[in-house]
């Protein structure tokens, strides 16, 4: 009798009601009976299986669930259910950005429901009552952002299996990986593991490891692990680079013909000095009736580049190179990035050219597009090319030359480079007052030994040389652009846009750049460009200019490749393509592609093919540029590493409440001071001041502000760098 009063008293099921709920509407096109639930639940004991009999019951009579068939049970479902993608915060919990909603959509931790960062997923969501907030539910993950993570691999004392922990502080759970697909990794390895399966009871995905990097902290094992985070390549499939050096790469009689001849015309190609691919070249004369002719000559990629080919496929796959601090991972082989497709100097070249017919005030009075044989006279360096430009001569000096020894340069060449920056001057002129945003952001750049370690900090500016390259590749494009975009809308094209700013973006912006005394003017479309390009000339020089002048960028909507064209806002132009730059950009492949077809009369190109590869075009770009910020930010810890005595005075970047962000002046490392470790004070977050506020001693340290820190701890692990806060530097 007493045993049979405890069998009675069982526990009651904890939550049945959500649990039971969730299981319908997770799966809401199946039916389930309670042995099917009680599966789910992990019970089978004849009390859990009465609880849930009983539950059903009571929610069918509540009309939260409907009998379908003779004890099976399917959810009415009332809710309208939505769709968007998940941003998970540090914290675990997280933010779903969806259309149907103005502001993110908050999901607590315990409603993310194994969806993971970036995931797209199915929500529902509702407003909580003491709160007014719009929250949700993640029900379903649509589709995963990635499945493969990097991290470090702990293997179980007793081996029979191990456990990823993933670098990233987006990934909330670590990832479990059964002892016989561990792939020869040792305890504590970097790897990368890719996600099988989530099973319905585990707390932890389930995966296996694809690949071993090496040993945490290790040079190339954390310049790999930055590209496997992103899914990007380290080297060409042994196919694709033996398809590439089978290419005949040989420049014929036959193929010279169908193309335009400009081999006799003054051609030159200005770049980096390290520049090994070499993708436009200028040429210049001066017509009988005294209009310039400058051929943009680009690398016909496309030439090579046969569409179906193993080359091709993976070229689209990789979408763009990327430049990491110590080397770049090429779109194409190396025979055909850095040789058939290099215009080095003193060779032919197959060309794809926009050439331009224009008097002194740069109005276009004749232009033509297509294929081209080239032959370049000259190779520069742009510190070559700026000394020509600053001196008016032709003499280069040894501290800039490539030879590292003073020398004459054609006199023609330096007579053209002379004259198109003049053009060049105009042309950017014209842009600006058409509403163009001037955005010469400082790029930092590092000085490596032999073993890649950085032994230096620099900032690499835009001066007039690079500038003069930019206007002409920016009128190519723009060009390009507008010779099918305007001449026949209806073809499909891909285009390079760039939409207007966001108004709560700008709003925010001008509260910060207040605090430094920055007033700005966002009456209409116009004064917004004229008032950001005045502060962005404003702030030039100044401590606060990186500060400033990343939030503006961030104002900015994000450029993409489209076949919709609605212009870009940033340039300001109404028509913009990506044509110069076919040997790192698979867009300028398709836009060389689409308009040879067009120039052949062929009939348009099927948009919504078009519009996949560009929205693929887009994604890559973006994965690349994150990589790319990722490899600056370890070569910063990595500098810093050797600086542990050393003070640095550095500007408030940013203020969170659980510290401040502070990136030294003379470095732009970037680094944080937490709130537990300024101990002089009990510091608070005062959000409306962007500031850490003293209760006692009234000290402020605010957005933007100078103070002075000392390295407390380098991770480039976790690529994190900790200062400690010595104080504001004395006046």
């Amino acid at each position: 009798m007493t045993n049979r009063r405890k069998s009675k008293s069982n526990k009651g099921i904890s939550n049945l009601t959500n649990t039971i709920l969730s299981i319908l509407k997770k799966e809401r096109n199946q039916t389930f009976n309670y042995k099917q639930i009680a599966a789910k639940l992990g019970v089978n004991d004849a009390s859990s299986r009465n609880q849930i009999i009983k539950k059903l019951r009571e929610l069918q009579g509540k009309q939260e669930i409907e009998e379908v068939e003779h004890g099976k049970f399917k959810a009415i479902v009332n809710t309208e259910y939505h769709t968007g993608r998940l941003d998970l915060a540090a914290k675990g919990n997280g933010y779903i950005i969806c259309e149907d909603f103005d502001d993110d959509v908050f999901i607590a931790s315990n409603n993310i429901n194994k969806a993971l960062h970036g995931d797209e997923v199915e929500f529902y969501a509702y407003k909580r009552r003491n709160r007014g907030k719009i929250e949700g539910e993640i029900t379903n993950v649509i589709k995963r952002a990635k499945s493969e993570y990097v991290g470090v691999i702990q293997i179980h004392n007793k081996k029979n299996f191990a456990f990823v922990v993933p670098d990233s502080n987006k990934m909330q759970t670590d990832i479990f990986v059964p002892i016989n697909k561990i792939n020869k990794a040792e305890d504590g390895d970097k790897v990368l593991v890719k996600l099988e399966d989530w099973p319905e009871k585990a707390d932890s995905p389930h995966g296996k490891i694809v690949q071993v990097l090496g040993k945490p902290g290790d040079h190339n094992t954390e310049i790999h692990a930055i590209l496997a985070e992103y899914g990007l390549p380290m080297e060409f499939p042994h196919e694709v680079e033996d398809y590439a050096n089978k290419l005949d790469t040989s420049i014929t009689t036959e193929e010279i013909v169908k193309r335009r001849d400009m081999r006799n015309d003054l051609t030159f190609t200005i770049d980096p000095k390290d520049a090994k691919d070499f993708d436009d070249a200028l040429s210049f004369k001066v017509l009988d009736n005294g209009l310039y002719e400058i051929g943009i000559h680009i690398a016909d990629v496309s030439h090579y580049l046969q569409e179906g080919t193993v080359l091709d496929d993976e070229a689209y796959e990789r979408a763009t190179s990327v430049y990491l601090v110590d080397r770049v991972v090429p779109m194409l082989p190396e025979v055909l990035s850095n040789k058939a497709c290099s215009l080095r100097p003193h060779e032919e070249k197959l060309t794809f050219s926009a050439v331009f017919q224009m008097n002194d005030t740069c109005e276009i009075k004749n232009e033509w597009f297509g294929r081209t044989v080239t032959y370049s006279d000259a190779r520069y360096a742009y510190e070559e090319a700026q000394a020509v430009i600053e001196s008016k001569t032709n003499t280069i000096p040894a501290e800039v030359s490539l030879t590292g020894e003073t020398y004459q340069t054609d006199q023609k060449i330096a007579d053209a480079i002379l004259k198109m920056d003049e053009l060049a001057k105009i042309m950017r002129g014209k842009r600006m007052s058409s509403g163009a945003i001037s955005f010469d952001k400082v790029e930092v750049k590092f000085d490596l030994d032999e073993q890649a370690n950085p032994v230096g900090v620099f900032f690499k500016t835009s001066k007039d040389a690079n500038k003069l390259i930019e206007e002409f590749m920016l009128l190519a494009n723009r060009k390009v652009s507008e010779f099918i975009g305007k001449k026949d809308p209806k073809k499909t094209f891909v285009y390079r846009v760039h939409d207007e700013p966001d108004d709560s973006k700008l709003a925010t912006l001008q509260n910060v750049v207040s605090r430094f005394g920055y007033k700005l003017n966002f009456k209409d479309r116009k004064s917004v460009s004229a008032t950001l390009n005045n502060l962005l000339k404003e702030v030039n020089g100044k401590k606060e200019q990186n500060l400033v002048d990343t939030l503006t960028i961030r104002t900015m909507s994000k450029a993409e490749y489209t076949t919709r064209n609605i212009g870009h806002y940033g340039l300001a132009f109404d028509y913009y393509s990506h044509f110069t730059s076919p040997i790192r950009r698979y867009p300028d492949v398709m836009a060389h592609r689409l308009l040879q077809q067009y120039l052949d009369g062929g009939k348009s190109a099927n948009e919504e093919v078009y519009e996949d590869k560009c929205n693929h075009s887009s994604n890559m770009e973006g994965l690349a540029t994150r990589a790319e910020r990722d490899s600056i930010k370890y070569m910063q810890i990595k500098f810093m590493q050797d600086h542990n005595d050393d003070e640095f005075v550095g500007v408030i970047s940013g203020v969170t409440d659980w510290g401040i962000y502070v990136e030294i002046i003379t470095n732009k490392c970037e680094g944080m001071v937490s709130v537990r470790d300024m101990k002089d004070d009990h510091y608070a977050f005062d959000a409306d001041q962007y500031a850490m506020v003293g209760r006692s001693n009234g000290m402020v340290y605010q957005l933007g502000d100078e103070v002075v820190v000392k390295v407390k701890n380098t991770d480039l692990v976790k690529k994190h760098l900790d200062f400690n806060l010595i104080g504001k530097p004395e006046a």
